[in-house]
């Protein structure tokens, strides 16, 4: 499906339910992760605190238009840098309320730091949505060494296009399709990773905020010396 440009505006669950078109039971798993992330909030920074009043459009919204996105009977989902769960856990949730269930192998959130995977793990065990937490280091050899060949790569916030492209080449293999979530910089950005890299593009609009952009981005390749 071609993305839709529109802007949407998702004030709480009605909207996104309407929009999204998901069941009673995905908006129940939600709510539960809107509770929890507020209560886990006074404890540890998962998300900008600013935008806890609009987390049904900064988070939950702009997390699920990239499934949209994704290809046709992609099963091995990789989100990097998952933090809070924006977008991978969000994805997971949604790809459970299309598919009945999460078939093969679960989505995997990549998260260095043990207190927001300890909160990815308490999100999972309460929506009853199965994700593998993996605690390490994106650019360890042995975590780019698990994960390889993967259909889906997500990313939010997580580092410019240049440095994305140093930690996740090794995740991608001929069919892999890289989802990121960028901001107002994105062209900036990709003119940069051009200097480095060869790799073919498009720019997906975000339903969620008129400056952000999706990078939707095929197979990386570093540029050899002098070329």
């Amino acid at each position: 499906m071609a993305p839709d440009t529109s802007q949407v505006r998702i004030t709480g669950p009605e909207d996104f339910q309407a929009y999204f078109e998901v069941s009673d039971e995905t908006i129940q798993r939600l709510e539960i992760y809107e509770r929890t992330l507020r209560q886990w909030q006074k404890k540890i920074n998962l998300v900008a605190p600013s935008t806890l009043q609009d987390v049904w459009q900064r988070h939950f919204a702009d997390s699920a238009q990239l499934l949209r996105l994704a290809p046709a009977g992609a099963r091995r989902w990789v989100d990097l840098g998952s933090g809070a769960g924006f977008p991978g856990m969000v994805l997971a949730i949604l790809r459970a309320d299309r598919n009945g269930e999460l078939s093969g192998e679960r989505h995997v959130l990549i998260e260095s730091d043990s207190r927001k995977a300890a909160f990815l793990g308490e999100i999972s065990r309460k929506t009853s949505i199965p994700v593998d937490t993996a605690v390490a280091r994106i650019e360890l050899s042995s975590t780019q060494g698990r994960y390889t060949s993967v259909d889906v790569l997500t990313a939010r916030a997580l580092a410019p296009l240049d440095r994305l492209f140093d930690l996740t080449a090794p995740f991608f293999g001929t069919g892999t399709v890289a989802l990121f979530l960028k901001g107002r910089d994105v062209q900036q950005e990709i003119k940069a990773a051009e200097r480095k890299w060869r790799f073919t593009y498009e720019l997906a609009n975000s339903l969620t905020d008129q400056d952000s952009r999706i990078v939707i981005v095929r197979r990386p390749e570093a540029k050899s010396e002098g070329t």
